[in-house]
Parts: C-alpha cells; sequence; structure tokens
C-alpha cells in the first residue's frame, strides 16, 4: 500500500526512535508499503518516521544510482534497529534531497566510510562496513531515525535562505507527484 510521506514540520521528524522488538505487529507488511511508498515516490530511502512511525527502520534500494557504481545496482536493504558504529574517512560533499523536505535540495558533507550494526527483515543481525554513496545513503536514513534531517547539517545561512521554502512545504504549499501528509495543511491534510 502507498502511504503518505510526512512532511517538513511534523515533529515526528524530529524525534529519535525506538528499537522494534522481534514481534512487531505487522512488519513485514510495513516494510512492503515502505519499498512501494519509496519507489512510488521515486527515492532511493525512506525511513520509519517518515510514514509516521518512530521507530528503528529504514529501507534503501539504490538501483538508481548504478549508472555511477555498478555495486549499487543490487543494493536492496532494510535496515532494523540500526546503530551507528563509527564514520571515517575525509568529509565529501554530496547534493542531497529528501522525500519529506520536496524541491529542496542542498550540499552536505558526510565522511565517507561507515561501520553500522543492524538487524535484516529476518532479525539477522549484521556488522557491516559501507563507503561512498552506498555510506552517504544510508547515513542519511540513519539521520532519520535519530530525529535529524539533512537540513540540520547545513550552515545557518543556507537554512535561513531555504526558510521561506521549508514553510511553504509544511503547508503544504508544493507540488509533489506522491502523497504527503502536512502538519499545517489549510484544508486536508493529504495532497
Amino acid at each position: 500500500m502507498i502511504l503518505p510521506i510526512i512532511a517538513y514540520g511534523d515533529t515526528i521528524l524530529k524525534k529519535k526512535t525506538e528499537a522494534i522488538p522481534k514481534d512487531y505487529p505487522r512488519l513485514a507488511e510495513i516494510i512492503i508499503d515502505m519499498f512501494d511508498t519509496m519507489y512510488q515516490a521515486k527515492g532511493v530511502g525512506l525511513a520509519a518516521p517518515q510514514i509516521g512511525l518512530s521507530i528503528r527502520l529504514f529501507v534503501v534500494d539504490a538501483a538508481p544510482f548504478a549508472e555511477d557504481d555498478e555495486v549499487l545496482k543490487n543494493f536492496k536493504r532494510v535496515f532494523i534497529n540500526t546503530q551507528m558504529v563509527k564514520e571515517v574517512g575525509a568529509k565529501w560533499k554530496f547534493n542531497e534531497g529528501c522525500l519529506s523536505i520536496p524541491g529542496v535540495r542542498e550540499d552536505v558533507f558526510r565522511k565517507q566510510e561507515i561501520e553500522i550494526e543492524y538487524m535484516d527483515e529476518n532479525f539477522v543481525k549484521h556488522k557491516e562496513e559501507f563507503d561512498g554513496t552506498a555510506a552517504r545513503i544510508i547515513q542519511h536514513e540513519y539521520d532519520h531515525i535519530e530525529g535529524v534531517l539533512f537540513t540540520d547539517r547545513i550552515s545557518a545561512m543556507r537554512r535561513q535562505l531555504i526558510r521561506g521554502s521549508l514553510k511553504n512545504i509544511s503547508i503544504g504549499d508544493v507540488e509533489v507527484d506522491y502523497k504527503m501528509r502536512f502538519p499545517v495543511k489549510k484544508s486536508s491534510t493529504v495532497k
């Protein structure tokens, strides 16, 4: 099922999420819905807070970046209860966007390599290292489960420059071709 994506300004996007127990209700269904929602919105990652759930879950399918990096062609994963172990290497700039903040893109600096611990959809524990674009996507989605948005990682001056756009998104004054839920929408809550 395609779910509405929570827009910038909703408090759930700024909350640190809770760990998921193995018996979490409807988890398999939620994961399928998250992939369906992400694909419909043409994203490469989606975190549970973006669909209104304050749990430590995000999904990734980096296939759209495979043209630049062949490794990403089959990089489709579910990340449950992820913990960042370390981030290393030089910081590099990448122009990021977010399905919860449509139409806004900014250069964000992140470390090149990461090591994380997480469980997959079968609650099998993994400890892995990632680099490059895969690391970048994971860092962005990991930030979501920590209550951090990419706009929190840009300079105060850049945030000031996009303040109007962010306000417009929060009230639903934005054109998108996927379902969204806005925190301060004037009439209906889903566009």
